[in-house]
């Protein structure tokens, strides 16, 4: 029943694999962050995110734009005022076993370099909603939820409502941004709903829902007549620091008046840190509030500085995560849906099951290899048993594996149950779905008529890390394709809106159901403002597939203007299309060669192509300056240059977006008064005074350029004993050459 190691998928099936995680975490965000009525555990949700992140670091080049590793939390609802939030409120990442914590304790050590003792915080993860709470002088002047990490909602009436948060805080700093979660205790969650069942009122699945329900409330007399708590265990802004420690922070806030788990014990290690994981769940039933786990957070308050963080998670801080439940149920049909690349996804309907707490009734089936009992290979797998609609089977949901049926009993399976034959042609659009050699997925080849993969792309195009136009949603997306009088089929069709709604004046969009004339205007005026645009998410709204948010960022530092970057791609295009041929001629000789010898005549076949008809100087440099930018490798910058290749359908989409766009911003000016600033850099070889990423991170932040190869256009190498090939090349190019403690110096730093 466990999930094949990434090391035995082949592209087209990690890329399956990704594209259904990326699908049920967004619904399953939804439902959760913006609903309050989770549609799966937390288990499982934590389940689908951490193989979501284990297939990434396995095929970084098949990483989503829409990576759920790259999102916190989800949509606001509609109803409250948006509050920023001063210092991100991010996610944890996961631990599911005691491996995953003593790596976590190595990966701390390696990064910063630390040989010595190292102590950590362990506290029961409260499974409720998180709040921040701010106050100015020691008065409570504003609460806000999490929201999407970035931006939250105003309950500041509704937190006022609860006991456990204090109106007013003496000795308190000048600005104090406490963090914490709203819960309800398993007695006075049942006596709620025994109320609202006398008076005939919906009652709630569980305390999370019934809390964060009772938290977002408009009317604040509802939220003070629930019986809500808090525990405070983290801050966000301050005027000046609470502590040296986190264990000490901790102890200032319930000395300010603040409830904190009585359970937060400090640890001197990964052993003591599992230690109080076994204690807290053998108390977890006897506890009278729910938690899914316990939070280990690194005390040194300097060393989580120093470590910092990631796009969405801090590097100090883990949730290790208790398990999840197995269940059995029937496959009532098998849907396909197509994405917005074109992949059909088969999906089974299931007849409701609870799992864990959650009741289920779809679960992905990855593709048509799997639904038959076998692997990208031709290989059995779950004994070659294949799944049938009809069929009695097992959802599991836990550990590394993803939301799937892991097995079938065919001592139920009906005598009408018929083998699944995977459909041929796209259900949307009817095109051939073509299956290429060597991958797993069948894609529909309709691109752009396809109405699933036009959708879709507009949905991305207007999603929040996107162009995020406000009142243009994915319900809107929908009504606007299909229409007959505005129809929007691509992205700079939005542009062009309000002019085509204007030049038809007998059935304006106002008088439309669902619109208005002041919503209207709302959406002209949102249209009209992302007329101005970041580069990145220019970028990643346009779809381009490998180009997530992550890639995109780095191609917008990297170039920092379209003309460069579209200047670059058109350059760069005969190159690739060399490399397209160089991997299918590969990807030929690898069926046919034999083992002995392999990679050697594979080298040359690759060499053959590359060297049969040289490419312009100009093409060559162009496409060897995009690879080198870190993390950005051949998949990738394949994938961005054909869709922008000149003369296509894609590319005369994106020109007539851009011709309706007023400014594409480049990123934001960083440390311009640094002595790196706007240096492409590498580094290479061993560093000793910090870790590659930490140097990488500080790079970063004193505003240079980080690239993982040398090219001419590297301004610097640093580089530590065993630098090989790259100071070769730095040679070669005339790129200065510098060690370590150079480096440090030329930034200002002892490298402590």
């Amino acid at each position: 029943m466990d999930a094949k190691d990434p090391d035995q998928l082949s592209p087209g099936e990690a890329q399956a694999e990704l594209a259904a995680l990326a699908q049920a975490i967004s619904a399953a965000n939804s439902a959760y962050h913006t609903d309050d009525a989770p549609v799966i555990s937390d288990a499982e949700y934590d389940a689908l995110k951490r193989r979501n992140s284990l297939l990434e670091q396995h095929f970084p080049q098949l990483k989503r734009q829409d990576s759920p590793s790259e999102q916190v939390g989800a949509a606001l609802a509609e109803g409250f005022g948006k509050v920023p939030h001063r210092v991100a409120m991010l996610s944890l990442e996961n631990a599911f076993d005691d491996a995953d914590v003593t790596d976590f304790d190595e990966r701390v050590r390696s990064f910063l370099n630390h040989q010595g003792a190292l102590s950590y915080t362990a506290e029961p993860k409260i499974d409720g909603l998180s709040l921040s709470l701010r106050y100015e002088q020691g008065v409570l002047v504003q609460a806000a939820t999490r929201g999407d990490g970035a931006t939250g909602e105003n309950v500041t009436a509704n937190a006022r409502t609860i006991p456990d948060i204090p109106q007013t805080i003496a000795g308190a700093p000048e600005v104090l941004e406490v963090r914490g979660e709203v819960y309800m205790s398993h007695a006075d969650f049942a006596a709620l709903n025994a109320r609202q069942l006398a008076a005939g009122e919906k009652v709630f699945a569980n305390p999370r829902n019934a809390a964060a329900g009772s938290l977002r409330q408009l009317d604040a007399s509802i939220t003070a007549a629930r019986p809500l708590k808090f525990f405070a265990y983290a801050w966000g802004e301050l005027s000046q620091p609470l502590a040296a420690t986190q264990s000490a922070a901790i102890a200032q806030l319930a000395a300010f008046g603040f409830q904190t788990n009585p359970l937060t014990v400090l640890c001197a290690g990964p052993d003591e840190m599992l230690a109080q994981y076994r204690l807290i769940g053998e108390r977890r039933a006897s506890l009278g509030y729910d938690i899914d786990g316990v939070v280990y957070k690194v005390d040194d308050l300097a060393l989580q500085a120093r470590l910092g963080f990631r796009s969405t998670t801090p590097r100090w801080a883990i949730a290790h995560k208790f398990p999840a439940e197995l269940a059995w149920t029937w496959i009532e049909a098998i849907d396909i849906q197509v994405g917005r690349t074109g992949a059909l996804s088969p999906v089974a309907r299931l007849t409701p099951v609870t799992v864990g707490g959650v009741v289920v009734s779809n679960a992905t089936l990855h593709n048509e290899d799997y639904i038959q009992g076998r692997n990208s290979a031709g290989e059995e797998i779950r004994g070659g048993r294949d799944f049938r609609i009809g069929d009695f089977v097992q959802v599991y949901r836990a550990g590394d594996v993803i939301p799937k049926l892991a097995d079938v009993d065919l001592t139920k399976r009906p005598d009408t149950a018929q083998p699944y034959h995977f459909p041929e042609t796209c259900p949307q659009c009817g095109s051939p779905a073509i299956r290429a050699p060597g991958d797993s997925v069948r894609r529909c080849t309709g691109g752009l008529i396809c109405p699933a993969q036009g959708v879709e792309r507009l949905k991305h195009f207007v999603s929040r890390n996107a162009f995020d136009i406000e009142g243009l949603g994915a319900k809107q997306v929908e009504m606007f394709y299909h229409d007959d009088l505005l129809p929007v089929k691509t992205p700079a069709d939005i542009f062009t809106l309000e002019e085509r709604d204007n030049a038809n004046p007998l059935q304006k969009l106002k008088n439309r159901d669902g619109f208005g004339e002041t919503s209207v205007k709302k959406l002209w005026a949102a249209i009209e403002e992302r007329r101005r645009i970041s580069l990145e998410r220019l970028l990643f709204g346009l779809g381009i597939r490998d180009v997530g948010e992550g890639a995109a960022r780095d191609l917008a530092r990297y170039y920092h203007s379209w003309t460069a970057l579209i200047g670059a791609v058109d350059l760069a295009h005969p190159a690739a299309l060399r490399q397209i041929a160089a991997d299918e001629a590969e990807a030929q000789e690898r069926a046919e060669a034999s083992h002995q010898g392999r990679r050697a005549q594979l080298a040359k076949v690759r060499a053959a192509i590359w060297e049969a008809d040289p490419l312009p100087s100009e093409t060559t440099a162009a496409w060897s300056d995009l690879l080198s930018i870190d993390g950005i490798g051949a998949v990738l910058a394949v994938s961005l240059v054909t869709s922008l290749a000149p003369g296509g359908h894609e590319r005369e989409a994106v020109d007539a977006l851009i011709a309706q766009l007023r400014e594409i911003t480049p990123p934001p000016a960083r440390a311009s008064a640094s002595p790196v600033a706007g240096l492409t850099v590498v580094f290479t070889g061993s560093l000793e005074k910090m870790t590659r990423a930490e140097a990488k991170a500080r790079a970063e932040a004193l505003g240079a350029k980080v690239a993982g190869s040398v090219s001419a256009k590297t301004d610097l190498l640093v580089a530590g004993p065993g630098a090989g090939s790259k100071a070769k090349d730095a040679e070669k190019h005339g790129v200065k050459m510098i060690d370590e403690d150079a480096w440090l110096a030329l930034i200002g730093s002892s490298g402590a």
